[in-house]
């Protein structure tokens, strides 16, 4: 009677669509959950991921769970989890990737998953970062450990997206940073963030993370973009 009450006075909504939610249904609607634009770049060698890269820094691997559209339904997804506190959504995308993933994490035996720092005043603003739940999904599903204390970010500047080359690059060589210790050393990191659309931010995480002697990194994203 009263789980009734409050589904009515609060009721749940698809973070896909905004429809109403039916009662066997969570965080997307069944509609939306079978239009998702999965990728399988984790079955392609050279996807769109990975190409980002080339001939950049040196990845292991790389890949993404969704591709994003505007005004699709990735986007209203990465819009909740990022601006509006969702986090369900990162652990809903998180355990489901998990599943496509276990064969090329016993493969590339990651060591730890990082994610893409937010500064610290960000933080303080938002509240949280947008790829822990993701993140932590991805840990426990794939047994692999979560270090959000080795990068981090040293600059508070707005999204380098629209930047040019050569604006990136000026800022990428003291975005980010990393505390680690010889312990840290020979690791394969996993990086994760939420969008990759140029390339730059990860880029920039990359290559503090290899100032780690004998460091490889790998690479996931939830979404992939061109725009």
């Amino acid at each position: 009677m009263l789980k009734n009450l409050i589904n009515l006075l609060f009721p749940k909504l698809c973070n896909g669509c905004n429809s109403l939610l039916l009662q066997n249904e969570k965080i997307i609607c069944t509609d939306c959950r079978h239009q998702l634009p999965l990728t399988q770049h984790h079955l392609l060698k050279d996807n769109y991921t990975t190409k980002k890269f080339y001939g950049i820094i040196p990845i292991e691997f790389s890949c993404a769970m969704l591709y994003f559209h505007k005004k699709g339904v990735v986007q209203n997804l990465i819009h909740n989890l990022k601006y509006r506190n969702h986090q369900e959504i990162g652990t809903f995308l998180g355990n489901w990737y998990a599943n496509d993933l276990k064969e090329i994490a016993k493969e590339h035996a990651f060591s730890e998953i990082i994610p893409v720092p937010l500064h610290q005043k960000r933080l303080k603003e938002r509240g949280y970062n947008q790829v822990t739940t993701f993140c932590k999904a991805l840990s426990e599903n794939l047994e692999i450990g979560y270090n959000e204390t080795l990068l981090y970010r040293n600059v508070y500047s707005k999204s380098q997206t629209k930047k040019s080359k050569e604006a990136r690059a000026e800022v990428n060589n003291s975005l980010f940073d990393v505390k680690y210790t010889t312990a840290d050393s020979g690791k394969h990191f996993l990086l994760v963030d939420d969008v990759i659309t140029s390339g730059a931010t990860l880029e920039a995480c990359a290559r503090a993370l290899l100032k780690i002697p004998n460091t490889k990194i790998s690479i996931i994203t939830i979404a992939y973009t061109d725009s």
